[in-house]
């Protein structure tokens, strides 16, 4: 079972730029498009919050309009820039998602991997949490099916980084969180979006990775005195590879046309 992750795509208005300097939507669409000329083609897209930038009528608009181009079934989570009830108003037809509430569902449909979401947004702030209820929610729902292989997802990943800018905004209640994982071995990966790069570490007595934004790459400073940064790097994605005999495998992918292939490897 092949799972794309795509993150963070801020998308704005039509011909609007991200922070002024970034076409948020043409970097996205060109995300989906080359997700589309892969052979074998996705199970599954995963989008892992920040749809749009500030969570307007218009921005969703938009989404829903580059998403018209996705032709790969496609799952959804709200992330600190999103509107909670804009977004749920946006993705209406997607069945999955709770009509009140935080956005926590499991889908099974897709593939031999299940797919627990859990929203850890906070309405009006930055930084995530995972409260008791959450907490409750997801062990149960783990243990609703302890032998398939699970990816949870969610949008603030849990840990601190070293770069400063981005560990105020993290998801609180970390060891809440990791006490429960620690009880599922079901769980092959953790996956979050939110801070704009790649990352990996052992949380939970699984692994966690977050996935790039296919808008911009916040920097990698860790400095303690570091002032937020941001670069225009090429766009990018996650591309999670399940197979029975190995488990899940995960590859970075960058958006673009680059030079080859050359006849060697």
């Amino acid at each position: 079972m092949l799972i794309a992750q795509l993150s963070d795509p801020h998308v704005r208005p039509h011909g609007v730029l991200y922070q002024g300097v970034a076409d948020s939507n043409a970097h996205f669409a060109a995300a989906i498009a080359q997700l589309a000329s892969f052979d074998p083609r996705p199970d599954l897209v995963l989008l892992s919050g920040d749809l749009v930038d500030h969570g307007t009528a218009p921005e969703y608009a938009a989404m829903r309009s580059l998403l018209r181009r996705l032709a790969i079934p496609l799952l959804v989570i709200p992330g600190n820039h999103d509107d909670r009830e804009a977004f749920r108003d946006a993705f209406r037809d997607h069945a999955y998602l709770p009509p009140t509430g935080p956005m926590h569902y499991a889908v099974g449909t897709h593939g031999p991997v299940r797919i627990v979401a859990l929203d850890v947004t906070l309405p009006g702030l930055h930084h995530g949490a995972v409260d008791p209820d959450a907490a409750r929610w997801l062990d149960e729902t783990l243990a609703a099916e302890p032998t398939r292989p699970t990816v949870v997802m969610m949008h603030q990943p849990p840990f601190a980084t070293g770069v400063p800018y981005l560990d105020l905004y993290a998801c609180r209640d970390e060891g809440r969180l990791a006490a429960v994982l620690s009880r599922h071995r079901q769980v092959e990966r953790l996956v979050c979006g939110h801070v704009h790069r790649f990352m990996l570490l052992r949380f939970g007595d699984t692994l966690l990775c977050t996935a790039p934004s296919t808008t911009t790459a916040i920097a990698l400073q860790l400095r303690p005195d570091a002032r937020p940064a941001s670069h225009l790097e090429p766009p990018a994605f996650l591309l999670h590879h399940w197979r029975a005999e190995v488990g899940l495998v995960t590859h970075f992918v960058p958006v673009g046309a680059f030079p080859g292939p050359y006849p060697f490897a």
